[in-house]
């Protein structure tokens, strides 16, 4: 059967090992993926509020609330603290320093990665990939390489709608001699794609279960990235707006309802209570309609025609009331229903905005237009931009996965190192993000100098009460791996020192105000004084 896609350094058949217990239990690796029983299909049904019943609905709905104005401005809050690019465009780093590996296996590595974000284009979309994956909550990649070369890596990338694509997981069973029961004999994954799926039909191969119209493809052909988000069932995939749903329904609702308030309560309208005497209900009756046909005739002249045509008004709630008004000393009289005296009243709009934003994780001041930026120190900084920052932090951190699943089929197709080494690699091998704020610089800087100040009120006690290795453990908050490396680097500036003291001994001593002159060699040609000026001013 031919498929689309390609494997790497897989075997065909993956069986569970024979010195592994059997288990009945099927695997729930929390990826979004389904779970189905060999030679079946399944179907999936989701409903939240009673208004989305598929994945389809569900990405739908995410994007139609990426483009409400108040969701539309924290998803930039959140996508320009997240993916922050320099002068040069560079946004994220790959950092290796940690890997204990030679420095040519490091360098390759870097260069590849390198080259994975050409691919991506990242420099230029990184922005617009982060809010593709922020958004819809999954993010799905093809990988195309040349199947005659594989050893030239991967060729391009090619972003699939998650719309039209889908993780399936089968598992196959076989019964247990011993036991008479169904045991896990292996277990397939792989996506089926569909170009369908965007019309959400009955016929949709995603929904029924029916494949015949859709491909699949290899686990190795897609790099699939979720939002770590699930529902209760651990089924379905959400997205980081899915908890922004119900406020933001609410803030529509009371926006609509205040402006439709504010429409019907503006308008100052007239009563007017007609003295109809002792005239019998018909005849008042008649007597009040006259009186309104009346008076709500109105002159209006045509443009079209230029003739003057008479243009009767009909009587609305809101316009005037006519009320029939019998004897006993009242007369006919016109009052006024004042407006509305609280239309200006906004306390339930700014409540539910102020909702909205904190079901994004984003700070509430941010809402204020006015508010200043303020650059102090650490401790002028809100508890919530902390905890934002710390957010960000954490979709860094799952953002991060792609570039891992993307530099793991590239090392492995160029012969840098095989998958399961890269499943090692990767623990040493972290992404740096560049920061758009100074706030991560000025707590460092912030807590460095108190440290120092604390360093120096227990300097004089260090060697009669205090040790140093406490004190660098306890005062300066130093690892294992910092002291090692300050007492290696220490032990390199002292001999560079003691080399340069040894090449200055030789030298005459000079006068005050004058260079200092090597020795030379008297055997050797005299050098000229310039060139001994410019050693020694380099040895300086």
């Amino acid at each position: 059967m031919n498929i689309f896609g390609f494997e790497i350094l897989r075997k065909k058949e993956e069986t569970l090992d024979a010195s592994v217990t059997p288990t009945v239990v099927s695997p729930q690796i929390e990826d979004g993926a389904i779970n189905i029983s060999a030679g079946s299909h399944y179907g999936i049904y989701v409903d939240i509020d009673g208004s989305y019943r598929s994945e389809v609905d569900l990405v739908t709905k995410y994007r139609t609330m990426a483009m409400q104005p108040e969701v539309e401005q924290a998803i930039e809050d959140i996508v320009n603290e997240s993916v922050v690019h320099d002068e040069e465009g560079n946004s994220v780093k790959i950092m290796v320093d940690d890997l204990e590996q030679p420095q040519s296996i490091k360098d390759k590595i870097t260069e590849e990665f390198k080259h994975v974000m050409k691919l991506l284009d990242f420099n230029n979309n990184g922005g617009d990939i982060f809010r593709r994956w922020y958004v819809d909550g999954r993010l799905y990649f093809n990988v195309i390489i040349d199947p005659n070369n594989p050893r030239a890596g991967i060729q391009s990338l090619i972003n699939i709608d998650p719309r039209r694509i889908r993780k399936v997981r089968n598992v196959k069973k076989k019964k247990d001699k011993a036991t008479q029961t169904e045991v896990i004999d292996n277990v397939e994954e792989y996506f089926i794609y569909n170009e369908k799926t965007l019309n959400n039909t009955v016929s949709n191969p995603i929904l029924t279960g029916n494949y015949s119209g859709g491909t699949k493809l290899t686990n190795d052909s897609v790099v699939y990235l979720t939002s770590g988000l699930y529902d209760p069932a651990r089924s379905t995939v959400l997205s980081y707006l899915h908890k922004a749903i119900r406020p933001m329904n609410q803030l529509r609702f009371v926006e609509d309802a205040i402006v439709i308030y504010r429409l019907s309560r503006a308008p100052e309208r007239r009563v007017f209570y007609v003295d109809v005497g002792n005239m019998p209900k018909m005849k008042a009756e008649q007597y009040l309609r006259d009186l309104m046909v009346k008076y709500r005739n109105k002159l209006v002249y045509d443009s079209t025609t230029g003739e003057i045509r008479d243009d009767r008004r009909q009587l609305s709630m809101l316009e005037d009331f006519w009320m029939p008004r019998r004897g006993e000393g009242k007369s006919t009289e016109i009052t006024t229903l004042p407006s509305g005296q609280n239309l200006g009243e906004l306390s339930d709009v700014n409540y539910f905005e102020r909702k909205l934003y904190k079901s994004l994780n984003v700070p509430i001041s941010r809402l204020e237009a006015q508010q200043g930026f303020t650059l102090g120190r650490s401790n002028e900084i809100t508890r919530d931009e902390l905890k934002f920052m710390r957010f960000i932090e954490k979709l860094r951190a799952r953002f991060s996965i792609m570039f891992d699943e993307l530099m793991a089929r590239q090392l492995s197709l160029k012969g840098v190192c095989t998958l399961e080494e890269w499943q090692e690699f990767k623990q040493s091998v972290h992404y740096d993000f560049l920061k758009d704020n100074n706030f991560a610089e000025l707590k460092e800087a912030e807590l460095l100098q108190n440290r120092v100040a604390l360093l120096n009120v227990v300097d004089p006690y260090v060697g009669n009460y205090f040790s140093k290795a406490w004190v660098r453990k306890n005062v300066l908050n130093l690892t294992e791996d910092d002291i090692k490396l300050m007492d290696e680097q220490m032990a390199e500036e002292a001999a560079n020192q003691e080399e340069v003291s040894t090449d200055l001994e030789g030298a005459p001593s000079a006068a005050p105000g004058e260079m200092p002159q090597l020795a030379t060699n008297p055997t050797e040609d005299e050098e000229d004084p310039d060139d001994i000026n410019k050693k020694v001013k380099e040895l300086f």
